[in-house]
């Protein structure tokens, strides 16, 4: 089957999940309210882990741009087909984030602070300052960019068997780098959800930070860069 079809599937299974289990921690009357950051990291470990297990025969599993553009950087991937590799991230992020709303609208409907229905979407700084956000984000796609490129032996895309080393992997990044931006690591994973916030008919949503949003797309994408060009010279 084509491969961008199962980018697409892939993407939105790891947003399903895993802007899932951020809804199910900060949106009002959950089972899983306020349940903390552990939780939040777990359940993305698991969203990348299914996400990876579902596409990797069929696409490789990128699911995410920072991923694609390192792996043609590397000469592992064809740069005629990053951009048809993007664009089905970014739709599969969207519709994932859609899904999420659909099973959570109650809920949606039930909180009141705009800044947690954003969270449910996007990432955002614990702390704001552009420079050092954008650090964070560098640092944390470096690390999962540099960890994907040895877990997949350098081939051009993952397998299944590496399903659950990547997912490890974001579990690390999570409970290790993700407090102070929320480790987007993945410029569709954010902008993709964003632009779904600010569509969406949510009441009391606020905006969507837009003023932000370009941190979490840049940010991925030079810590890609910079995974690829050390690995490249190893």
């Amino acid at each position: 089957m084509h491969p961008y079809l199962f980018e697409l599937i892939g993407t939105a299974f790891l947003i399903l999940l895993g802007n899932g289990v951020v809804a199910n921690v900060v949106l009002n009357k959950t089972k899983g309210n306020n349940s903390g950051w552990i939780v939040i990291s777990f359940g993305w470990a698991i969203a990348v882990f299914v996400g990876v297990y579902i596409s990797a025969a069929q696409s490789g599993a990128h699911l995410n741009p920072a991923v694609s553009i390192a792996l043609a950087m590397t000469g592992k991937f064809s740069w005629q087909l990053v951009p048809w590799y993007i664009g089905a991230q970014f739709a599969g992020a969207m519709l994932g984030a859609l899904l999420v709303w659909i099973s959570y609208k109650k809920h949606f409907d039930e909180t009141t602070d705009a800044g947690a229905i954003l969270a449910v979407f996007s990432t955002g700084p614990a702390i704001r300052n552009p420079l050092f956000n954008l650090a964070t984000e560098i640092i944390g796609t470096f690390v999962l960019v540099f960890g994907v490129l040895f877990i997949a032996g350098g081939d051009v895309k993952l397998g299944s068997l590496d399903a659950l080393p990547v997912a490890l992997l974001v579990l690390g990044i999570g409970l290790s780098l993700g407090g102070p931006t929320g480790y987007a690591i993945n410029p569709a994973r954010d902008l993709g959800p964003r632009i779904m916030h600010f569509l969406l008919p949510i009441s009391g949503k606020g905006d969507s930070d837009w003023g932000y949003s370009w941190v979490p797309v840049i940010g991925p994408v030079l810590g890609a860069a910079l995974a690829a060009l050390l690995f490249n010279s190893l």
